[in-house]
Parts: C-alpha cells; sequence; structure tokens
C-alpha cells in the first residue's frame, strides 16, 4: 500500500514537471484554459474621459487684450519670447503642442505647471485671468491676434 502512494506522488510530480516545460501554446492546444488579464476598476474611455473646460472668454476682443496685457504683466515673454515665439521656453505660436492645445490643456499647463521647466501658476494667478491668457494665446497667428509681431 505504502508502494501505491509513492507512486502517486512520483505520477503527480512527473505530471506537474512535464506541464510546467510545455509552452504557453502547447498547453493551448491541449485545451488548457488560458489565464486572461481582466481589468480591475472601471474601463476607461470617452464616457471616462471628464468634460472639456470652455475658455469663458473665447474670442471676445476685449479679454484677447487684457490676456495680451497679462501674459506681459507676469512675465510670460521672460520664456515664451515676446510674442511667444520661444525663447527659453517653447514657442507658442507653432501649432505642435506636447501637453495638447485645447482651452483646457493650455489653462494645465499655465495653472498646474508642467515638468522640465513650466511653473504652477495657480496659486498666483486667479482662474479668470488665466483664461484670459488662453484666450490670447489661441488667438495667435488668427486675425484676432492683438499686437501680432511685425
Amino acid at each position: 500500500m505504502n508502494w501505491r502512494i509513492n507512486l502517486a506522488i512520483v505520477m503527480f510530480g512527473a505530471v506537474v514537471l512535464c506541464g510546467c516545460q510545455q509552452q504557453p501554446s502547447e498547453v493551448a492546444a491541449a485545451g488548457a484554459v488560458q489565464a486572461v488579464d481582466i481589468p480591475v476598476g472601471p474601463i476607461p474611455g470617452p464616457a471616462m474621459q471628464p468634460p472639456e473646460q470652455k475658455n469663458p472668454f473665447g474670442q471676445n476682443s476685449v479679454a484677447l487684450m487684457e490676456g495680451r496685457q497679462l501674459f506681459v504683466h507676469y512675465n510670460c515673454s521672460g520664456c515664451h519670447g515676446g510674442h511667444a515665439g520661444g525663447g527659453m521656453g517653447p514657442s507658442l505660436r507653432d501649432p505642435v503642442w506636447i501637453y495638447g492645445s485645447s482651452d483646457a490643456h493650455i489653462f494645465d499647463s499655465i495653472a498646474e505647471g508642467r515638468a522640465n521647466g513650466m511653473p504652477s501658476w495657480g496659486n498666483q494667478i486667479p482662474q479668470e485671468e488665466i483664461w484670459k491668457i488662453v484666450a490670447y494665446i489661441k488667438s495667435m497667428r488668427t486675425p484676432q491676434e492683438p499686437e501680432p509681431p511685425e
């Protein structure tokens, strides 16, 4: 009887060792069930994205001019250049944006800052003024841009 237990243990060990050395495709071909990653929690997608913030000032010509003045007042030109063509910081006039070019993305870049040099201004500049700066930045390269470069 003892030899039967030993034989069962040896057989079980052989089955385990043989099963461990098979490739996943061999295991699947043999009819075994493959593991599948199942996400835990909500699946990110369009329904999970926060609603896009809209600039309350849009293309308001007065707000664009105030945004230009705020851009100069807060010395944004110290990094981005006098008309935001670039300097120590990137150009804000070109169509390529690392962190997104929507109003909400630009607002977040100003308010929260970005890695590699853009400081967070959200505690120093009121939201209304940030939105006016965003409106000014978005007006660049358009006929509505106040004081465009020559």
